[in-house]
């Protein structure tokens, strides 16, 4: 069984990191799906309380997307250090041969904002090919400046 790490988003926002933090890792379950059905249709919160350590979200794709569901877990979640680890365990995003997929996210401050990073270690029997690597870059950066936008509009919303 192997292991593969790659880097799904590296960019800059101008929008506070525990706003985004909070947008994406709390709140992600009402958010994502306001603010980008293409992508998600809907969250549903499975086992424990939203943004626990050990519960589970199951998100629902819209019609037309290649995939159904796919079932995250939250393994680790720091408010104070706007970062979050989570594992994919379940769902049509696996394929057949990846065990899960554990993701990384920050949001580290800056000056003018924050940084946000998204690193994947995918677990398994798998080699990602690098036209889905380059896909799920384009999704991630369309998703995550929706939600800039979506912020930035409403400034007040996790002030």
């Amino acid at each position: 069984m192997g292991v593969s790490t790659h880097t799904l988003a590296d960019y800059p926002s101008s929008v506070a990191p525990a706003r985004l933090f909070h947008a994406f890792c709390y709140d992600g379950h009402n958010i994502l799906p306001k603010v980008v059905p293409e992508f998600v249709k809907s969250v549903d919160v499975i086992q424990g309380e939203i943004g626990s350590v050990g519960s589970i979200r199951q998100v629902n794709f819209p019609e037309g997307s290649p995939f159904k569901y796919a079932k995250n877990r939250i393994d680790e979640i720091d408010a104070s250090k706007f970062y979050s680890k989570y594992t994919t365990i379940e769902g049509d995003v696996l394929g057949e041969n990846k065990e899960c997929a554990v993701y990384e996210v920050k949001f580290e401050p800056t000056g003018y904002g924050c940084h946000y990073t998204m690193v994947v270690h995918h677990k398994g029997d798998y080699v990602i090919k690098e036209e889905d690597i380059a896909i799920g870059k384009q999704n991630s950066k369309k998703m995550f400046n929706a939600v800039e936008q979506y912020l930035t509009a409403n400034p007040e919303l996790y002030a």
